[in-house]
């Protein structure tokens, strides 16, 4: 939570900058504070320099896929609610079962996915915002 304005924060890790405007544009005028950023490593490294109450993760991405991603997550905050949105599960199928069996917790949404599920995932998971004054 950003501590300034009390308001819940959002972090996106997808490597397609189309994909990273969909979620601004999805979350703008929500009262949710988003950050996005373009890769697993960026995203480890802005979790651990700020915690977000809600992550959104790519699944295939260069570098960090969105597996080793969400371990190095887990490392840092187990808690923080993950959500894999990718159109490649299946492809990932044997590394999402896997951190599965290590109890990396996570949901799964199938890309493509509209502004309006990604407002009720965020209402659903962070509870119905305040009006923020």
């Amino acid at each position: 939570m950003d501590e300034k304005t009390n308001m819940k924060t959002i972090l996106v890790i997808d490597d397609d900058e189309a994909v990273r405007k969909a979620f601004d544009l999805a979350y703008r005028d929500a009262p949710y504070r988003v950050k996005t950023v373009d890769s697993g490593e960026n995203g480890l490294a802005m979790e651990k320099e700020v915690g977000f109450d809600l992550i959104f993760l790519d699944l295939k991405m260069p570098g960090l896929d969105g597996v080793q991603t969400l371990r190095g997550i887990r490392e840092i905050d187990p808690d923080v609610p993950v959500y894999i949105v990718t159109a490649f599960h299946v492809e990932y199928f044997e590394q999402l079962s896997a951190a599965l069996v290590d109890g990396l917790h996570f949901e799964l949404l199938q890309k493509p996915v509209g502004a309006n599920d990604l407002l009720a995932v965020a209402e659903g998971v962070l509870g119905t915002p305040s009006a923020v004054s």
